[in-house]
């Protein structure tokens, strides 16, 4: 039993790194989080100004059984700690031409929805979402269960008939397009895909299965903001004496014999380890934390078929007045969505006529503004910055873009209305993250180049270390950050297990 980690380092204080840490110490582990900013939580953060409060990262949560099976590996109960709140209509959405609908969980009033746009659409829509149901269980049996690595692994774990019915040649949109005519129907259904940052017209069909992910099993709001999320793992992991210690910047992966069994910390302090999983994105892991390993670019020229997800222009505006016409979560589409994703994911440019959200979560929890005011997160989609480019020349140019649309589409007089306003570029997320180019959501899923895998868990590179967060399996978001972080406590023990053994 010698050879089973004691003592496992986690660098970085985001939601896998903290699922990590909880599901590490349930194992009975000894753990440390090591976070470089003054809070933790990773994306998942907040910030506020004249009464108004804004979540800065993910706006829902979908699948909640991945954070209630985390809480219950440590005898704990999720309603304990957080108040989740089923949100309807989910999205309320906005095309150029007019059109207005409400994407609704009730299947009733979504068949309307659909109908109302499209009585041929309706006959279909039961149809698609069996199609999304099959997909999603057929993943409960891999990417949801274990830490895969590849094709090799799917292979093993499903059967030839299973993996056919995966669609693997097949993209989102051409999905979507098989089982839909109207257009704004087809763009409705292509933005479940483009959510995680990857374009509809390269992700796997498989993605396809996130309509029922959300519809099926609903789309929640943590009550009181979703930063409460990481201020619930944070108590857990207080009661299981994990420390967590935040302005404490990892400067470097140790490595002797080919295994991590350490960190060295800025300002010179080595700790010691058994294990180590790294909650930086994976490339750029590699680039400053394993500086002196001699199959360092090695790795990352082979890392680099995983491309970083979309980036985003997001301003968070408190708005003075309250709009009666918009919902909890709001789409304002694109007039030509092909354009649109082409130019960010293909051309590497901003869109002329892109795709915004709108999330008002004072909608549905009016402690996050004053009354009768609003808290906006504007998020419009662009492409990572590369090596030593920056968004900053466009930052003025994109606002006016996007406000221009939103004004356009419904929200009159937003201009004048707003009372606080804060922004963030690519090159802000890439600061404060450490993410590739600024990306939201880690790697993009693309069938050609890397068939809709995400990065490994395990490094290629490293013994006894592993990677979480939104670049690796299953991806980013919160349910799938906080599942990878599950899945990669469960490879460190079956990893150490099968030592202990030899």
């Amino acid at each position: 039993m010698s050879d089973i980690p004691k003592k496992v380092v986690v660098i970085g204080g985001g939601i896998g790194g903290l699922a990590a840490a909880i599901r590490l110490r349930a194992d009975g582990r000894e753990v440390v989080v090591l976070e470089k900013n003054e809070r933790a939580g990773g994306k998942l953060n907040i910030r506020s100004g004249q009464g108004f409060t804004f979540d800065t990262g993910p706006s829902s949560l979908a699948m909640p059984w991945v954070l209630e099976r985390l809480f219950a590996s440590s005898g704990r109960r999720l309603s304990d700690y957080v108040t989740l709140t089923r949100v309807e209509p989910q999205w309320r959405v906005r095309y150029e031409d007019g059109t207005e609908l409400d994407l609704s969980g009730d299947l009733a009033r979504l068949l309307d929805a659909i109908g109302a746009v499209s009585t041929e659409d309706r006959k279909h829509l039961l149809p698609y979402l069996e199609h999304a149901r099959r997909l999603y269980d057929l993943s409960l049996k891999s990417f949801y269960k274990h830490s895969l690595s590849g094709p090799p692994d799917l292979r093993q774990l499903h059967s030839m008939k299973e993996r056919l019915a995966m669609d693997s040649r097949k993209t989102v949109a051409r999905t979507t397009a098989r089982y839909f005519q109207d257009s704004r129907i087809r763009q409705l259904f292509d933005t479940f895909a483009a959510q995680t940052g990857s374009s509809p017209l390269a992700a796997p069909a498989l993605l396809s299965q996130l309509a029922f992910m959300q519809l099926g099993l609903g789309l929640y709001y943590v009550e009181g903001g979703m930063y409460n999320i990481a201020r619930a793992m944070l108590t857990l992991l207080d009661e299981l004496d994990v420390e967590v210690r935040t302005n404490a910047e990892v400067e470097s992966i140790v490595v002797d014999r080919g295994a991590a069994v350490g960190v060295r910390i800025r300002g010179g302090e080595f700790m010691l380890a058994d294990a180590v999983v790294c909650n930086r994105e994976a490339i750029p892991a590699h680039s400053t934390l394993l500086t002196e390993h001699p199959r360092r670019d090695e790795a990352v020229r082979k890392l680099s078929r995983f491309e970083p997800s979309a980036s985003a222009h997001i301003l968070l505006l408190g708005v003075g007045r309250s709009y009666p016409n918009l919902r909890h979560h709001n789409y304002f589409m694109s007039e030509d969505p092909e354009r649109e994703y082409r130019r960010i994911f293909h051309e590497k440019l901003p869109a002329e006529d892109p795709t915004v959200y709108v999330g008002i979560s004072s909608k549905t929890d009016s402690t996050q503004a004053p009354e009768g005011k609003e808290n906006w997160v504007v998020i419009t989609h662009v492409p990572p910055i590369g090596e030593g480019e920056s968004w900053s020349y466009r930052r003025d140019y994109y606002r006016d873009l996007v406000l221009d649309k939103l004004e356009r589409m419904g929200a009159s007089g937003l201009r004048a209305a707003i009372e606080f306003e804060y922004d963030f570029i690519p090159d802000d997320l890439q600061a404060l993250y450490g993410a590739t180019g600024g990306s939201l959501y880690g790697v993009a899923a693309d069938k050609r180049k890397n068939g809709g895998f995400k990065i490994p868990t395990r490094s290629a590179i490293v013994d006894k270390l592993y990677f979480v967060g939104g670049s690796t399996h299953p991806g980013g978001g919160i349910p799938m950050t906080a599942l990878g972080g599950q899945l990669a406590a469960d490879l460190i023990r079956n990893d150490f297990a099968a030592q202990a053994v030899i």
